[in-house]
Protein backbone atom coordinates (compact mmCIF):
# COMPACT_ATOMS: atom_id res chain seq x y z
CA UNK A 1 0.00 0.00 0.00
CA UNK A 2 1.46 3.48 -0.99
CA UNK A 3 1.65 5.34 1.89
CA UNK A 4 2.10 9.07 0.46
CA UNK A 5 4.66 10.92 1.40
CA UNK A 6 5.85 11.19 4.85
CA UNK A 7 3.91 13.89 6.40
CA UNK A 8 1.72 14.54 3.55
CA UNK A 9 -1.79 14.03 3.46
CA UNK A 10 -2.94 10.43 3.95
CA UNK A 11 -4.81 8.95 1.33
CA UNK A 12 -8.54 8.72 1.57
CA UNK A 13 -9.02 5.37 3.65
CA UNK A 14 -5.75 5.23 5.02
CA UNK A 15 -5.69 3.06 8.27
CA UNK A 16 -5.37 3.86 11.68
CA UNK A 17 -2.25 2.64 11.66
CA UNK A 18 -1.06 4.35 9.14
CA UNK A 19 -2.00 7.59 10.40
CA UNK A 20 -0.68 6.63 13.99
CA UNK A 21 2.64 6.54 11.67
CA UNK A 22 2.02 9.58 9.39
CA UNK A 23 2.11 11.43 12.98
CA UNK A 24 5.17 9.88 14.55
CA UNK A 25 7.01 10.77 11.46
CA UNK A 26 6.00 14.37 11.75
CA UNK A 27 6.64 14.42 15.88
CA UNK A 28 10.24 12.98 15.51
CA UNK A 29 10.98 15.91 12.93
CA UNK A 30 9.97 18.57 15.77
CA UNK A 31 13.68 19.98 16.64
CA UNK A 32 14.45 19.81 20.52
CA UNK A 33 13.73 23.16 21.50
CA UNK A 34 10.68 23.76 19.39
CA UNK A 35 7.53 22.63 19.91
CA UNK A 36 4.31 22.17 18.08
CA UNK A 37 0.64 22.12 17.95
CA UNK A 38 -1.87 19.21 17.60
CA UNK A 39 -3.50 20.97 14.70
CA UNK A 40 -0.35 21.96 13.47
CA UNK A 41 0.42 18.42 13.15
CA UNK A 42 -3.27 17.70 11.89
CA UNK A 43 -2.86 19.81 9.01
CA UNK A 44 0.59 17.98 7.73
CA UNK A 45 -1.14 14.53 8.33
CA UNK A 46 -4.57 15.25 7.06
CA UNK A 47 -6.30 14.58 10.26
CA UNK A 48 -7.78 16.41 12.75
CA UNK A 49 -5.87 17.30 16.33
CA UNK A 50 -7.63 14.68 18.21
CA UNK A 51 -6.74 12.59 16.07
CA UNK A 52 -3.15 13.63 16.59
CA UNK A 53 -3.66 13.51 20.18
CA UNK A 54 -4.80 9.71 20.36
CA UNK A 55 -2.34 8.72 18.00
CA UNK A 56 0.48 10.01 20.96
CA UNK A 57 -1.79 9.19 23.37
CA UNK A 58 -2.12 5.52 22.69
CA UNK A 59 2.14 5.32 21.68
CA UNK A 60 3.82 7.69 20.88
CA UNK A 61 6.19 6.97 23.65
CA UNK A 62 9.11 6.30 21.15
CA UNK A 63 9.01 9.99 19.66
CA UNK A 64 8.93 13.29 21.08
CA UNK A 65 5.46 13.56 22.66
CA UNK A 66 6.03 16.45 24.85
CA UNK A 67 6.96 18.65 21.97
CA UNK A 68 3.53 18.63 21.14
CA UNK A 69 1.09 21.18 23.40
CA UNK A 70 -2.64 22.39 22.61
CA UNK A 71 -3.15 25.83 20.51
CA UNK A 72 -3.36 27.80 23.15
CA UNK A 73 0.27 26.27 24.30
CA UNK A 74 -1.09 24.72 27.09
CA UNK A 75 -0.22 20.92 28.07
CA UNK A 76 -2.47 17.93 28.80
CA UNK A 77 -3.37 17.61 32.82
CA UNK A 78 -2.28 14.12 32.89
CA UNK A 79 1.31 14.66 31.85
CA UNK A 80 1.65 18.03 32.69
CA UNK A 81 4.49 17.79 35.50
CA UNK A 82 6.87 15.79 32.77
CA UNK A 83 6.00 17.56 29.93
CA UNK A 84 6.88 20.73 31.73
CA UNK A 85 9.60 19.16 32.44
CA UNK A 86 10.85 17.79 29.08
CA UNK A 87 10.22 21.45 27.87
CA UNK A 88 12.01 23.19 30.15
CA UNK A 89 15.20 20.69 30.15
CA UNK A 90 15.25 21.78 25.80
CA UNK A 91 14.97 25.66 26.82
CA UNK A 92 11.37 26.02 26.22
CA UNK A 93 9.90 29.04 27.43
CA UNK A 94 6.63 28.59 29.45
CA UNK A 95 5.10 31.23 31.43
CA UNK A 96 1.81 30.69 33.38
CA UNK A 97 2.07 26.89 32.63
CA UNK A 98 1.80 27.97 28.69
CA UNK A 99 4.56 27.08 25.89
CA UNK A 100 5.42 30.80 24.44
CA UNK A 101 4.57 29.52 20.96
CA UNK A 102 5.19 32.61 18.90
CA UNK A 103 9.37 32.01 20.40
CA UNK A 104 9.48 28.57 19.70
CA UNK A 105 6.54 26.56 17.73
CA UNK A 106 7.54 24.73 14.03
CA UNK A 107 6.99 24.59 11.72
Amino acid sequence: MSRGAPGGPRPPGASPLDVDEAVFDVVERIPPGRVSTYGAIGRLVGVGPRRVARALSQGGGAVPWHRVVRADGSVAEPVRVEQLGLLAAEGVPVRSGRVDLAAVAWP
